[in-house]
């Protein structure tokens, strides 16, 4: 291979250097690259995927200097399919890697197990499962892989958009699990969490279930045992599935809460009322709106009415949902609010499919945002789309 001399590789360096991507590759190649650029020691790590070019170096362990290079790595960014050895030389150098996120592919090398078997003090792990794993890789390897995590982790966030049952039993063992993020696409992949039903999670603040969830019995009895804990409780429910006994069970055993995101049915509106009486401390709402949902109407005037604490208010509009709130009623809210005691100004973020016709379109709405606006009873307003990870 031609070697480049120093004062060109430095300029090259300097170039990339918020590509860490890059920068990170140039690195691992060439021993003469790692020692011009001058890194001393790799916080981050992003390997994904080779299968285009190359395999990742597995000799790199030999380098002068690459075990001092390697040792303070503290996040790395993989994916599941890389070479064994790879990951067995990582293993004999990495030991206090805080962050994992994982793509899982179709193979699941059994390097990554042993690399989070040596991990002290893992606290935030990431996966993300694809389409390619098969049944017996999803109920047997990839919980395998995750029985290696640690009770030191306390961030767990688990993706799928396969079609197969997923085995989650392994998630009774994380006793120092703070937040939970469970995002499939499948009613069928929650597969065993009936299981964790009856477990006790007493540091859990933080639970999120996305797009599909599991069976409403199931979710009220997890409720009921770890309720008491949760600040924040976010729920999906893109195809109507929420009924009532499961908003009911935040009311009865979520006290504690200051962020919920949930569907409620415009038939359903005197639980809404039941929710602001009982979760004195809420103080960020996500009403989903439009269709057998609540309307704009019918949200905002609850909120303004029985809620106590509330600083921000989210409408979340289905899909082709347009937004239907007329003037005449936007300034009533807005008088209504500045009555209430005490006074405390608030957001308002509108997350809407259809962003031709939302609110901020309605050059009359527009008026009466920017007036509360000045007067300080907003504090900040925003319509955005379902791209924003910030509200979705």
């Amino acid at each position: 291979m031609s070697q480049l001399p120093a004062d060109c590789l430095y300029e090259i360096f300097k170039y990339l250097e918020n590509d860490k991507v890059t920068l990170n590759s140039c690195i691992l190649v060439n021993r003469f690259w790692c020692e011009v650029s001058h890194v001393s020691s790799l916080k981050k790590l992003e390997i994904l995927s080779f299968c285009q070019w190359q395999s990742p170096p597995t000799h790199f362990i030999f380098y002068p200097g690459a075990k001092d290079f390697f040792k303070n790595l503290s996040e790395l960014h993989c994916s599941s399919n890389i070479s064994s050895e790879f990951f067995y030389q990582l293993s004999q150098t990495c030991y206090n890697i805080e962050s994992f996120t994982i793509e899982a592919r179709k193979i699941v090398s059994n390097g990554l197990v042993d690399l989070i078997s040596v991990q002290k003090n893992i606290k935030y792990f990431d996966i993300m499962l694809g389409y390619g794993l098969t049944k017996n890789e999803l109920i047997n390897t990839i919980p395998s892989l995750m029985s290696k995590l640690s009770n030191t982790l306390i961030k767990l966030k688990l993706y799928g958009n396969h079609h197969h049952y997923t085995s989650l039993s392994f998630i009774a063992n994380l006793v120092n699990l703070q937040e939970l993020v469970l995002y499939f696409c499948r009613d069928g992949c929650f597969g065993d969490f009936g299981k964790l039903q009856y477990n006790n999670f007493q540091k859990l603040q933080i639970l999120k279930i996305q797009d599909r969830f599991p069976k409403v019995e199931v979710l009220v009895k997890f409720l009921e045992n770890n309720g008491k804990y949760l600040k924040e409780f976010y729920i999906g429910d893109d195809d109507g599935k929420s009924d009532n006994s499961l908003n009911l069970s935040i009311a009865k055993f979520c006290p504690m809460l200051r962020k919920l995101s949930t569907g409620i049915k415009s038939n359903e509106l005197e639980t809404l009322k039941i929710i602001f009486d009982n979760c004195k401390y809420l103080e960020s709402i996500k009403i989903w709106c439009g269709d057998e949902f609540l309307s704009e109407k019918q949200a905002l005037e609850t909120v303004v009415k029985y809620s106590q604490n509330i600083n921000e208010i989210i409408l979340y509009h289905l899909f082709t949902v347009r937004f239907k709130l007329l003037p005449k009623t936007l300034e009533s809210f807005f008088v209504n609010w500045t009555n209430r005691t005490p006074q405390k100004s608030f957001s308002l973020v509108i997350v809407t499919y259809d962003g031709e016709n939302s609110l901020d379109k309605n050059d009359e709405n527009m008026e009466i945002i920017q007036k509360y606006i000045n007067l300080g009873v907003i504090k900040n307003f925003k319509v955005t789309d379902f791209d924003d990870k910030e509200y979705n």
